[in-house]
């Protein structure tokens, strides 16, 4: 939370309000990472009330972790957006909203590259590789490797783990790091896929598994191979305050893998080769309903909790305009539902999320 609520901050002071909806849970890593380097150890000052906390105050992540974080946010909220204006993707697809949004993520851009610039970081590489996605959509066809799909999204997580060697003054850990952030790209860019898949059919909206004919069970064997290579990675990577990064880069990945083909399976799978006759190379789009998937994980569950524990998980996940969503999440904070209740549907997206069940975090409670 210190370095979530750090990141929201430093989107708002370099960025200005409206900046903090790039908040993100994949974002603070960065920031995690950077602490994990340093020999001082984390820097924290005192934030005040926040209806997201239950209207308490809370000790927060500075420094150029936070900032660094804000920054590759932003870039890739910027690049989010305007895909999907590009796209016509939902309300920023509309043409009364589409040129506004436009003119937001082109700002975010030119202050993410400022902020970037200050700190080392070179954003335009960043921007850069996402803006392959567009081409790299368009040319995926049946037969094609997902990971192609997947490569701009590596790219850009593997220069900004890399970068926080340079900021922590290590160096010498940015190969390793560069790697681990390639593979928790793509494992992070086919969790989406998954995660979307029965929306995206519903819709006819393009995704990258069924655009190259690759089914759940091999995206699956993808995500599980990028784990145990982050896992093995990180093994090579001297960390002077090692237990969030190990429970987050180790543990919740894992389980955030679990829990996503777990949810897609309830929901119904991909088949390979059906997806394969519908879909061509001529067009960025998919249609109909996928076969059920069989021999598939079971539902994620909501667990023991009672009526307090609301809202429920639906499938496909439940989403929530922000004003919504800082109601169901104020509600769930009162009701305890972030420490307790494991995995808790998320208040705007509505996708599983949970925590390390790992107390301690180190090599004394596992065998990693």
């Amino acid at each position: 939370m210190a370095h979530l609520c750090g990141l929201c901050l430093a989107l708002r002071d370099e960025h200005g309000q409206l900046a903090r909806t790039a908040t993100n849970y994949d974002g603070l890593l960065i920031s995690a990472l950077v602490d994990a380097q340093s020999d001082t150890g984390p820097a924290r000052r005192t934030a005040g009330p926040c209806a997201l906390r239950g209207m308490r105050g809370a000790s927060v992540a500075v420094g150029d972790g936070a900032r660094l974080a804000a920054s590759v946010s932003l870039v890739l909220a910027s690049a989010k957006v305007s895909d999907h204006v590009v796209d016509g993707d939902g309300m920023l697809g509309r043409r009364a909203v589409g040129p506004v949004a436009q003119r937001v993520a082109a700002g975010w851009a030119d202050r993410a590259a400022e902020a970037g610039g200050r700190l080392g970081l070179d954003t335009a590489a960043l921007a850069s590789s996402i803006g392959a996605q567009p081409a790299i959509e368009r040319d995926l066809t049946v037969g094609d490797s997902v990971l192609a799909a997947t490569a701009p999204t590596e790219h850009a997580t593997a220069a900004a783990f890399a970068h926080t060697a340079v900021l922590a003054g290590r160096p010498e850990n940015a190969d390793a790091l560069a790697e681990a952030g390639r593979l928790f790209g793509r494992i992070a860019h086919l969790l989406d896929a998954v995660e979307d898949l029965a929306a995206d059919a519903a819709t006819g909206t393009w995704n990258p598994l069924p655009a190259a004919g690759t089914d759940l069970a091999e995206a699956r064997r993808l995500c599980d191979d990028a784990v145990l290579g982050v896992r093995l990675t990180l093994d090579q990577v001297p960390l002077s305050h090692h237990g969030l990064v190990h429970a987050l880069l180790v543990h919740e990945l894992e389980r955030a893998v679990t829990r996503t083909f777990g949810h897609a399976g309830s929901a119904g799978g991909f088949d390979g080769q059906a997806g394969a006759a519908r879909t061509g190379s001529e067009s960025r789009h998919v249609s109909g309903p996928s076969a059920a998937a069989k021999d598939r994980p079971g539902p994620v569950q909501d667990g023991q909790g009672g009526g307090l524990w609301l809202p429920k998980f639906r499938v496909p996940p439940h989403r929530r305009n922000p004003a919504l969503g800082c109601c169901v999440g104020l509600y769930m904070c009162c009701s305890c539902q972030f420490c307790c209740r494991d995995p808790y549907p998320g208040p705007c997206d509505g996708k599983p999320k949970g925590s390390c069940d790992c107390d301690c975090c180190d090599s004394s409670c596992c065998d990693c």
